[in-house]
């Protein structure tokens, strides 16, 4: 299914343990898991509210049973693994996670996750190879496209063919 971002997503869970949680509902002010979409992933953030414990992933919402899987762990209280959530109350909300976002800095140049957008260009200006950009649709694969950056010019991957470019355009 697709990945879904949604602003002012919250519930609150009582799970325990390193599974799917299941959700009790929009907190007041909020909406409820189910604007995401039966089926559709969506970034996460799972805060206890009195213990030291939290997790940043990407999960899978379902409907039946009002549940949000923990698929894919980025960052956590546990060294960055699932964690093992203890009893009491939990804040779950939809959030996006800085190390896949896309961004202008201060100078307009766009980065994107934890690159910094002038180490980028600077890697682009002295003319470092293989400065990779996926396109949705992704990679260079019989159906997917991909655009490559180096010191000998530019090459875009369309349905597998190559399409080079002799200069930077």
């Amino acid at each position: 299914m697709a990945l879904v971002l949604k602003d002012r997503v919250k519930e609150q869970t009582t799970t325990t343990g390193t599974g799917t949680v299941t959700l009790g509902g929009a907190v007041s002010g909020f909406e409820a898991f189910s604007a995401v979409g039966d089926g559709n992933t969506t970034y996460y953030t799972i805060v206890h509210q009195t213990a030291d414990e939290w997790e940043v992933g990407l999960g899978t919402y379902t409907a039946t049973g009002t549940t949000l899987s923990r698929d894919t762990i980025l960052e956590s209280s546990n060294s960055d693994a699932a964690v093992d959530f203890s009893a009491g109350t939990k804040d779950v909300f939809v959030t996006y996670p800085a190390d896949k976002s896309v961004y202008k800095d201060g100078s307009d140049n766009v980065g994107i996750g934890t690159s910094s957008p002038s180490r980028l260009l600077e890697d682009l200006k002295s003319g470092v190879d293989d400065v990779n950009v996926a396109v949705i649709g992704g990679g260079s694969g019989a159906g997917g496209a991909s655009v490559a950056i180096g010191a000998s010019g530019t090459s875009s991957y369309i349905r597998g063919v190559n399409n080079a470019v002799s200069a930077y355009v």
